[in-house]
């Protein structure tokens, strides 16, 4: 675990600090987009595009030069 750790670090050109931060800032969203999801799922005429501009500010956000893994 700690080999393959290492490994995705170094894909990343990150720190251990700057992967935590940024996974942990990418988990969040993904929770806080999900729950706005279900709030919207109840009452759909509220949050009508929270979760669909959530998902395209994540993919932005992942699909960049840093990711070299297809994950």
């Amino acid at each position: 675990m700690i080999k393959k750790s290492k490994e995705h670090l170094d894909l990343t050109k990150e720190t251990y600090i700057q992967h935590f931060k940024f996974a942990t800032c990418v988990g969040i969203s993904m929770v806080y987009g999900g729950i706005q999801a279900i709030i919207h799922a109840i009452y759909p005429g509220i949050l009508t595009k929270a979760a669909s501009t959530k998902i395209k500010k994540l993919y932005s956000l992942l699909s960049g030069p840093s990711d070299n893994e297809g994950n």
